[in-house]
């Protein structure tokens, strides 16, 4: 792993989302041309981001997959300029061949939302360049993962998913990835039911016991915008943030390694509030 992101901060790493999509759920394109994405980053590092993800596939419910070459052109300037300025860069990417530019570009993190499933040859890639690979557990892509929301067996979806994230552990070491780059993430909302996600969230401990940094990604995703939901529906987008800031306390508490937030100061702020509750004094690092 990349030396500043296996320094103990006593507190998760923030990891700051920069979506280069013109059809994310989180913000709808805002940031889809690459010197707003770019200007979007460097606020977020200003806020106390520890890190910044750098996608250019939205991996909405329902969403279409670009072309390879649209990938790379959205994602690849942006990882570029953003490593220049200081950044800690992960790429958030399912294929290889984005996996390999982005890392070229000043990348340090491959965050593959289906684990090396959609492209086993990220892998290699991820191998090859010494980067450290965030895994997520995964079943399908966005366009038929709701159909896959079953869990049915013994130990229900936490034992479904430590189980597929272990399997998915021993096909990324089979690649040549050490045991110390490796993070994971359960994949909250990712083929599963809101309950589920619910349900994964209570019992973090069995998923942090594969030996891994663990990863938790909530930031405004839909099961809590049905948990807030009213006659008029689901909480819109934009106003769960005070539920993902709960949530972003009760990780922390559970000692995950990183969360990934769109709203950085916010996430920053209420983990300070969480450390000056635990000390008499937060400490320089714990501030925003």
């Amino acid at each position: 792993m990349h030396p500043a992101l296996a320094v103990p901060l006593g507190r998760p790493r923030v990891m700051g989302v920069v979506n280069v999509t013109p059809d994310s759920f989180s913000d709808g394109g805002r940031y889809a041309a690459p010197a707003d994405a770019v200007a979007h980053g460097l606020e977020l590092l200003e806020q106390g981001a520890d890190l910044l993800d750098v996608g250019g596939e939205s991996t909405r419910p329902g969403a279409t997959r670009p072309l390879v070459a649209e990938e790379l052109a959205r994602v690849v300037p942006v990882i570029r300029e953003l490593a220049a300025a200081g950044a800690l860069v992960s790429v958030d990417t399912m294929r290889h061949e984005v996996a390999a530019a982005a890392l070229e570009a000043g990348a340090v993190v491959v965050n593959d939302v289906s684990g090396g499933l959609a492209d086993p040859a990220v892998l290699d890639v991820v191998a090859d360049a010494g980067a450290t690979y965030v895994a997520m557990h995964w079943r399908a892509h966005s366009d038929r993962m709701r159909d896959f929301a079953v869990y049915d067996g013994p130990g229900g979806v936490v034992a479904a998913v430590c189980r597929e994230l272990e399997e998915r552990v021993q096909a990324i070491r089979a690649a040549g990835v050490a045991d110390d780059r490796i993070v994971l993430d359960p994949g909250l909302g990712f083929a599963k039911a809101p309950a589920h996600s619910w349900e994964l969230l209570r019992d973090l401990y069995p998923l942090q016991a594969l030996g891994h940094p663990l990863l938790v990604g909530a930031s405004r995703k839909s099961f809590l915008g049905t948990l807030l939901a009213d006659d008029a529906g689901p909480r819109p987008v934009g106003e769960r943030e005070a539920a993902h800031l709960a949530v972003v306390l009760e990780v922390a508490r559970a000692g995950v390694w990183g969360v990934r937030v769109h709203d950085v100061r916010s996430a920053r702020d209420a983990l300070a509030a969480l450390a000056a509750m635990r000390t008499e004094t937060p400490s320089e690092e714990d501030r925003p």
